[in-house]
C-alpha cells in the first residue's frame, strides 16, 4: 500500500447481511470472529452499536463496529470513563489482508471517535491473535491488564487515549 488512502464507512443494512454472512465464513474470519451467530436484521436495531461497511473507493472489503462499553451490565470495559468506544472488525476479502488495511482504517476511525468525543477507545483480541494485537499497539493500544474469560470469549483488554 502506497499513499495516503481514505476509507468510507456507511452503516450495515439489511442489504449488506448476506455479504456479511459471506465474509464472515472464510476461514481467517472464522479463526477470531464468531461466524456461527450471523447478523440480523433486529441487531442493526441496536442503538449501543454502530456496525460499518468499509470500502477503499467504492469496494467493500471489511466490517467494524464501535459500540458504547457501557452498554451492557458486568461488560469488561465499563470502568473506563463515560463515553468510551469498544471497537471490533475483520476484514472479508482475503486478498485485502496484509496490505496495511486494516491498520489504516482503524486509525481512521479512531480520528473519527476521538473528535466525536470518546476518552478511550478499547478493543479485546484474543490473546492468540497476534497479528491484531501488532496492529492496535501500532495504533497507540496498550493493554489494560492480564487477559480475561468473558462471556465475549477469551480476551486481552487493551486501550487507546485521546
Amino acid at each position: 500500500m502506497t499513499g495516503i488512502l481514505t476509507y468510507s464507512f456507511r452503516r450495515v443494512t439489511a442489504d449488506d447481511l448476506a455479504l456479511l454472512a459471506t465474509w464472515q465464513s472464510q476461514p481467517h474470519v472464522r479463526r477470531w470472529w464468531d461466524a456461527d451467530a450471523p447478523y440480523e436484521a433486529e441487531d442493526l436495531a441496536d442503538p449501543k452499536v454502530a456496525r460499518w461497511i468499509v470500502s477503499l473507493t467504492d469496494r467493500p472489503f471489511a466490517f467494524m463496529q464501535d459500540y458504547t462499553v457501557h452498554g451492557w451490565d458486568d461488560h469488561h470495559f465499563a470502568g473506563l470513563p463515560q463515553g468510551s468506544r469498544g471497537i471490533d472488525q475483520f476484514i472479508g476479502e482475503p486478498e485485502m489482508i496484509g496490505c496495511g488495511h486494516g491498520s489504516a482504517f482503524i486509525k481512521q476511525r479512531m480520528k473519527a471517535l476521538f473528535e466525536d468525543g470518546a476518552p478511550v477507545i478499547a478493543t479485546d483480541p484474543h490473546p492468540d491473535n497476534e497479528m491484531a494485537i501488532a496492529v492496535y499497539k501500532k495504533l497507540g493500544f496498550k493493554p489494560l491488564g492480564p487477559t480475561q474469560d468473558t462471556r465475549w470469549g477469551l480476551i486481552l483488554p487493551m486501550a487507546a487515549k485521546r
